[in-house]
């Protein structure tokens, strides 16, 4: 029986970049990973336990926010009292 291949959700694939791309399944003791978007396959060892994680939304690096300089907010009236 061919082992089942479920996507990983929010997976980004780390060659085309594509969220939601990857599938992974187990057969033999071996994880397998791969993108349908791109020819991107991975085979990783089940007993090492140290499989890189993949990059998904949830784990996603910040990018840096730049600091905007706050100024209060000044209202007109429009009478000019």
């Amino acid at each position: 029986m061919a082992a089942q291949k479920r996507f990983i959700a929010g997976a980004i694939c780390p060659r085309c970049a594509e969220m939601d791309r990857i599938r992974s399944w187990e057969q033999h003791g071996i994880r397998y990973r791969e993108c349908v978007s791109c020819d991107f396959f991975e085979q990783l060892p089940i007993e090492d336990g140290a499989a890189p994680e993949l990059t998904t939304r949830v784990n996603r690096p910040r990018e840096e926010q730049t600091r905007q300089d706050v100024q209060p907010v000044r209202i007109l009236d429009p009478k000019g009292h």
